[in-house]
């Protein structure tokens, strides 16, 4: 039974009989309408209304909502806008979306990001050892399986990771700062390589070079005594079969390759310290193989500061000198000291990499041209560039400060150095920068020029500042953007040969690449040592397109000779391509713009100008 108390009253039905049946009982009908006539005279006026029905009502100009009156006329007014709202906007918006599409809309890749992708797979034509069954290179197989293992200590040999060139050599002094060069631009650009769909590769391939990395020393000792840094190579003067005597490609190869040991060499061991540092940030989702590259570097760095092997890898060794021969190590102790901190926020390293005498003995503050330009053998600028990051975005303050401050002084320097404006360099009438001063294979030297400027101006766009001064003149920073575009395009095919120097790239590129795998068929024939030659003497393009190689460039005068036998011109190295690949994720906008700015920091305290901890004991 239900009241109505809702209504300012109550009303009941009582003592009507209902058959059990449902059957209405007429007998009792006129007892029923008596009944109800008696209650109806004796309802109140609302109690009445609501049992009879409302009543006649006059016409009413407004309209009770209970919270809000509004008339009847603007309420036709508001609901005629809805309703034609709705069929001027929203309609064509529903029939839009119910249309049928053949894919989504997503924003195109850019030049730089379509050659970002082929770039790495030149990494994957270099790989030695055991190859993994989706390494997407259809000419390339497993070769090298024999490394190591007849002339080192080693169960497992030094079987992995890349050859450096277009010749079957394993040099770990550019193979590490390759390594390190690519998980730089992982940290600072993740989401680039993310979105165009590139993360899972590039790790990859830097995977496969610190795993190779961790087996050329005792990885799990503190200490240790030596570095086995290269395998294969060439000694001046010899006719033995080697790798620069027999044109063969890897997996045909069958002549000794002999192991080379280093008992001292802090330039090599602190390249090899930054490269596993910098994979350990890339990697720290992965705790445990990124506490192992930590310790790997750590024991790795003790090794370059031993007081007692403090003299350049290669000094001495003919098999390494005339190739990548080192010419010093100062800027190597400030380049792994700043990714060990990174790595670990232990501020002794970072102590190390601002002691005032690593400066003084790198001539980091000397303003000469040369160091301002990085390359395999000089991370001068890069050292300076990624301790100004720590300053620009931490400031750590006292006692860092000074160092910090000089270095970014310098760093801007550098820059300044880049530009045409201030003739520090000589240009091709081309458009391209002579940072190698006309020597030979420039373009590694360009690409790691144009990665640090637009990395620069990342840095300064990510705190707001618009640009730095070179002297008595504020240069904007889309100044020095422009600079790097200009070098890639360069490369990319906007020079006076019309041609991209990244094979594969474009529709006019190197067909004649120095490069034995590259340029022998694919036929399942065994070719001998000298039988090989005639592939790299033939006039005919390679076989094999290297795709994603940086050739070594054209010569001063702009021109290219994409002749085999000129190895300066058509030859790819490992170093190069990596500071392709930094320079082209830096710049590609398919993928909106800017850096990564913390996770480099990941494991580094805040620092407090209050308590700073005590610099350790340390004489360069």
């Amino acid at each position: 039974m239900h009241s109505a108390n809702h209504w300012g009253g109550s009303f009941e039905i009582t003592n009507v009989d209902v058959p059990a049946s449902g059957e209405y009982d007429r007998s009792r009908s006129s007892e029923f309408d008596a009944a109800a006539l008696y209650q109806h005279q004796h309802l109140d006026e609302t109690q009445q209304s609501w049992l009879l029905g409302p009543p006649e009502k006059k016409k009413n100009r407004y309209v009770d909502f209970g919270c809000i009156v509004i008339s009847r006329k603007a309420l036709k007014w508001i609901l005629g806008s809805f309703l034609l709202a709705f069929v001027v906007i929203a309609v064509p918006i529903i029939i839009a979306k119910s249309l049928p599409k053949d894919k989504p809309h997503s924003r195109p890749p850019d030049n730089y990001s379509v050659a970002l992708q082929k770039a790495l797979l030149f990494f994957n034509a270099q790989k030695s050892g055991k190859l993994p069954k989706q390494n997407g290179i259809a000419w390339r197989g497993n070769s090298g399986l024999s490394d190591g293992k007849n002339d080192t200590d080693l169960k497992v040999g030094l079987v992995g990771g890349y050859y450096d060139a277009g010749d079957n050599s394993k040099f770990h002094f550019p193979m590490a700062y390759a390594m390190t060069m690519l998980s730089w631009s992982v940290i600072e650009y993740r989401h680039k390589y993310e979105t165009i769909g590139n993360y899972d590769h590039v790790r990859e391939v830097i995977k496969w070079g610190t795993d190779y990395l961790l087996l050329t020393f005792n990885s799990s000792a503190t200490k240790i005594d030596k570095i086995y840094c290269q395998v294969g190579g060439h000694q001046n003067g010899s006719m033995t079969p080697d790798d620069h005597n027999c044109w063969q490609k890897p997996e045909q190869m069958d002549y000794p390759r002999p192991t080379q040991i280093c008992n001292a060499g802090p330039d090599l061991a602190g390249e090899m310290a930054a490269a596993l540092a910098a994979a350990s940030i890339v990697f720290r989702e992965n705790d445990a193989y990124s506490k192992k590259l930590i310790k790997g570097a750590e024991t790795l760095f003790a090794f370059a500061r031993d007081g007692g092997r403090r003299r350049t890898y290669s000094r001495g060794n003919p098999y390494i000198a005339p190739y990548y021969n080192s010419t010093g190590y100062y800027d190597e102790y400030m380049w792994g000291g700043a990714w060990l901190y990174y790595a670990t926020g232990n501020n002794t390293y970072l102590s190390l990499a601002t002691n005032p005498g690593i400066p003084k003995n790198s001539k980091a503050f000397y303003m000469i041209p040369e160091l301002s330009v990085l390359s395999w053998d000089n991370k001068l600028p890069a050292a300076m560039l990624l301790l100004t990051r720590l300053r620009i975005f931490l400031n750590p303050g006292y006692p860092y400060e000074e160092m910090l401050r000089m270095y970014h002084n310098v760093t801007g320097l550098n820059m300044c150095s880049y530009l045409q404006s201030f003739h520090v360099f000589n240009w091709t009438s081309g458009g391209m920068i002579m940072v190698n001063r006309r020597r030979p294979q420039p373009l590694q030297y360009v690409a790691n020029t144009a990665f640090l400027a637009s990395l620069f101006v990342d840095y300064m766009n990510a705190t707001g500042v618009p640009g730095w001064n070179c002297g008595p003149n504020f240069i904007s920073s889309k100044v020095l953007r422009s600079f790097a575009t200009s070098q890639m395009d360069y490369i990319l095919g906007k020079n006076p040969m019309n041609m991209s120097y990244v094979v594969g790239y474009g529709t006019k590129f190197p067909r004649h690449v120095h490069h034995r795998g590259a340029s022998t068929p694919n036929d399942h024939k065994y070719y001998s040592c000298k039988e090989g030659w005639k592939w790299q003497d033939s006039k005919n393009p390679n076989p094999n397109n290297i795709t994603g190689a940086m050739v070594g460039g054209p010569n001063q005068f702009d021109q290219f000779r994409d002749v085999r036998t000129s190895y300066n011109y058509t030859e790819p190295t490992l170093a190069g391509n990596a500071g392709l690949v930094a320079a082209l994720v830096s710049l590609t906008s398919t993928a909106g713009n800017g850096i990564d700015v913390n996770t480099i920091f990941s494991a580094v305290p805040p620092l407090s100008p209050r308590n700073p901890p005590p610099p350790p004991p340390w004489k360069p």
